[in-house]
């Protein structure tokens, strides 16, 4: 009977590594701190940049953590997750991916001090998912509450989320941004919804930060088809085509013989009359500047230059759909379907030479739901880091109005929510107090790398901090970066809608649980013969590939 426990089990392919228990909890945490670091020193109005290089040279300079990520080759499995929760955090808010692959990461580095204590995965998942529900209640307590009226705040928001990734011009960008969000919002039944991709963004490189500019209607990056036409439409009413103005060929395989010249100069001319019809069409119903989703045949060109009607011609389906909003006009699939009523109104469009490129802008739109904002920069690399500056800014002020709820940054929040779940520790007692602690030094991460950033003394910071904050009426304290001391954040416009942070700290502390709970890391290999193992034996440690930059 011993001989027979002993005998091998055969049920992993040849070549498969597996790593189990500590040892793959060791690699996993090694791992997700090894991305947290690579994005930790941007965070903050005095974080750096990191200069990303990928294999055909091209460069990309940020310090967006969910940009830094995505342009970084990482192979291990817990690298990737950790990717993942910058991306969930970037579509779900927009902002803050530093601060929730920061938290995640400081979650997985505290929990590891508490497993060589001894202390299973089971009761620190446990303990971090009861911090961080009562961290979310703790930030709705300490919330302000914000409306569509308060533009001095909205403008707060969307600068305290540039800051520190528009080195110039942050004010009058952020003017533009909560401009722009106002347009778009709509109000139902007193809930405000609102969509981020009515706002485009459009970026030419070539001028200085300062003139970017806020367009009550949409750009295209288009040019007016014929020089004929005119470049210039005041009070111009715009038909929307999703048809072309081009002879169609037939659906089905067809023959046309013709046995004199007569017979094509008849085939020639009634082309010509279908296209003149089509102009015409167009014509009687008022329109004088022509959007078209498709193909513009030369001779439509020709008449509706002759009539002094303007037209763009393949116009991506988006753009189309945000004319639509912007001019209140409407998407026609059928010309002689064309009526006055169809057509949408602009002050005046025309056409204007940007960087060197012709560009349409549909401009003096009345009440327009979709807008554009058009994004210069003195290079390349400026102007894509200025575009996702505008697009963190434009998610955060929409995240503060439709959810209503705001707090003050500058790591304030999460200190307020350390000192109060530190309090909560004692309620609970157990080993579980311990994983709750680790939680509450983990938000303290933030105002710490804050200072760290800053230049301060981090230690000495995050013990003023607490001692702040467990006074009444500290909760607004936090680490102004400018000034190098702690401060009220509030009265320093330094503003973070609520979401951004709750989300951060939902995101971190889901993939901390998920990484806690992996205890056995089994990498195939391609089809083979089985591979023996002894009963109750691993495969030794080492089976995972690290991380790739």
């Amino acid at each position: 009977m011993a001989e027979a426990a002993q005998q091998p089990v055969v049920f992993l392919t040849e070549g498969t590594k597996r790593t189990r228990g500590r040892d793959a909890q060791r690699i996993n945490i090694l791992i997700a701190k090894a991305v947290a670091n690579a994005v930790k020193s941007t965070l903050g109005p005095k974080g750096m940049d990191k200069m990303i290089v990928d294999d055909l040279g091209d460069v990309t300079i940020s310090n967006d953590g969910a940009t830094i990520l995505d342009e970084m080759t990482i192979d291990h499995p817990a690298g990737k997750m950790m990717v993942e929760v910058a991306k969930t955090q970037d579509d779900e808010v927009g902002d803050g991916t530093t601060t929730a692959v920061v938290l995640a990461g400081t979650l997985l580095k505290n929990a590891e001090k508490l497993l060589d204590d001894e202390i299973h995965p089971s009761i620190i998942i446990k303990g971090y998912r009861a911090a961080a529900t009562k961290a979310k209640e703790v930030m709705l307590a300490a919330a302000d509450n914000v409306s569509s009226k308060d533009k001095k705040t909205l403008r707060n928001i969307a600068l305290t989320s540039m800051t520190g990734k528009v080195a110039e011009s942050a004010e009058a960008l952020s003017d533009l941004i909560v401009d722009a969000i106002s347009a778009v919002a709509e109000e139902t039944e007193g809930k405000i919804t609102i969509d981020i991709d009515n706002v485009k963004v459009e970026k030419k490189q070539g001028a200085a930060l300062t003139e970017s500019e806020l367009i009550q209607g949409i750009i295209l990056d288009k040019e007016i088809v014929h020089s004929g036409m005119p470049k210039k439409v005041k009070n111009a009413k715009i038909a929307l085509l999703d048809v072309a103005l081009e002879i169609k060929s037939p659906e089905t395989d067809a023959k046309i013989e013709i046995t004199s010249p007569d017979q094509l100069q008849a085939f020639v001319d009634q082309e010509e009359a279908m296209l003149r019809k089509m102009v015409e069409t167009i014509k009687k119903s008022g329109a004088n500047f022509v959007v078209c989703q498709k193909g513009i045949d030369d001779l439509a060109q020709h008449f509706l230059a002759k009539e002094g009607i303007a037209a763009v011609r393949r116009v991506k389906q988006s753009d189309m759909k945000a004319l639509a909003r912007a001019t209140q006009g409407k998407i026609v699939s059928r010309i002689n379907d064309l009526t006055a009523a169809d057509l949408g109104n602009a002050a005046v469009v025309g056409e204007k030479k940007i960087a060197g490129d012709e560009m349409v802008f549909v401009e003096g739109c009345k009440n327009p739901k979709s807008v554009s904002v058009l994004v210069r920069g003195g290079s390349e690399h400026i102007v894509d880091e200025v575009e996702r500056a505008v697009h963190d800014a434009l998610m955060s002020v929409a995240d503060a109005l439709k959810d209503g709820k705001i707090v003050s940054g500058g790591g304030s929040i999460e200190e307020e929510v350390a000192v109060k779940l530190r309090e909560f520790a004692q309620t609970i007692g157990g080993k579980e107090q311990l994983a709750i602690e680790a939680f509450a030094d983990t938000l303290e991460e933030i105002p710490r790398t804050l200072a760290e950033t800053a230049g301060m003394d981090p230690l000495d910071t995050i013990v003023n901090l607490r001692a702040k904050h467990k006074a009444k009426d500290g909760k607004h304290i936090g680490v102004d970066v400018f000034k190098q001391k702690i401060s009220n954040m509030k009265e320093a416009n330094v503003i973070e809608p609520l979401s951004v942070k709750i989300q951060a700290v939902t995101s971190g502390a889901e993939v901390a649980e998920m990484v806690l709970r992996i205890d056995d890391i089994i990498a195939g290999s391609s089809k083979g013969k089985g591979t023996e193992m002894p009963q109750g034996s691993g495969m030794p440690p080492g089976g995972m590939g690290g991380m790739g930059m």
